[in-house]
Order: C-alpha cells, then structure tokens, then sequence
C-alpha cells in the first residue's frame, strides 16, 4: 500500500456529532498497542500481533502518513481508519484505487461509530481527491463488516479465496455531478 499521494496533510480535525478523526500522536501509543494486539479486533485480518513486539518496534509518535487517522470519542483514542492506495499486490480490480480500512477496540463496536468515522473519511477523501473510487476488502464471514460496506455505499465487485478463505472486494464509486 501506498499514501494517497498530492492530499493536503495534516487536515485540520475532522469533527463528526460524536467524534474527531485526527492525526496520531504520542499519547495514541499505548491504544495502538492494544488496538495492533487485539485477538478480537484480529479475528478477521489474520491474527493479532504480539504485545512484546509491539512494544518494541512501535515509534513513540505512531507513523503520521496521509490517510491514517486516529478515531477519537471523548477525548481518547478508539480506533484508526486507513486511507492508502492499493497496489499491484491487491486484486486488479483494486489497484490504484482508494482502499479503506478500518479498526476499532471492541468497547467501541455496537454503537455506529465505525459508519460514522467511515463516513466522515470518505467525505474528507470525496473533498480531497474529488472522483476518487474506493475499494473496501474484507472477509465474507464479517457480518458487521459487509453490513457496514453496504451502509456506506460500497457494492459487490468480486469474492476470491486469499489467507484460506472467502473474502468479499467491494466499490463505491463517486457520485457524478448529475447525481
């Protein structure tokens, strides 16, 4: 993966009605470790990585890239969204496009603030590089995940076995102007 490339970085904090999505800091560190070591935030990306690992190569201020926010509620970190642009190493239907990702501490999920921080992305993304289409990947066995795709507009593009099973590619393309 890629950075988004001539993006204007850092944005100012993108506030939502509950959130703000900003760039990380040093005070992020510890919730990244959790976040980055969860077995259930990990369940659906290939398992979690270990703590003492974490610990020690993580930089003191997580890496600040475009397209990489910290989620906040409250004042405190919940989560990440991910914005980078998908390389040849994707699926060709995905190459060179937006890809988002997401990961939220599992105290945050059930109460809309994924779609709410997705969403908030997404617009920053529409304002930012204006037309950009955005692929989303995710196991077919994440529910939560398919239903959120949906929500936020990303249709069916294909499904492929990678990591020993089934994953789902979705789209969302930019609304034209006639829309």
């Amino acid at each position: 993966m890629t950075d988004l490339g001539p993006v204007a970085w850092p944005p100012a904090p993108i506030r939502t009605g509950r959130l703000v999505l900003r760039e990380p800091e040093a005070r992020d560190r510890a919730t990244f470790i959790e976040l980055l070591s969860s077995p259930e935030v990990h369940s659906y990306l290939g398992g979690p990585r270990p703590r003492h690992e974490l610990e020690r190569e993580l930089p003191e201020v997580p890496e600040r890239w475009p397209g990489s926010f910290v989620v906040e509620l409250d004042g405190s970190m919940i989560g990440q969204i991910l914005l980078r642009r998908a390389t040849e190493h994707r699926r060709p239907a995905a190459t060179g496009k937006a890809d988002l990702g997401y990961l939220l501490l599992p105290r945050a999920w059930g109460f809309g603030y994924a779609a709410e921080a997705c969403a908030a992305a997404l617009d920053w993304l529409a304002d930012a590089l204006s037309g950009e289409p955005v692929v989303l990947t995710t196991q077919t066995a994440n529910v939560r995940s398919l239903r959120l795709a949906a929500e936020l507009g990303f249709t069916e593009v294909e499904r492929f076995d990678a990591w020993g099973t089934e994953q789902w590619l979705g789209m969302r393309t930019p609304p034209t102007p006639s829309d």
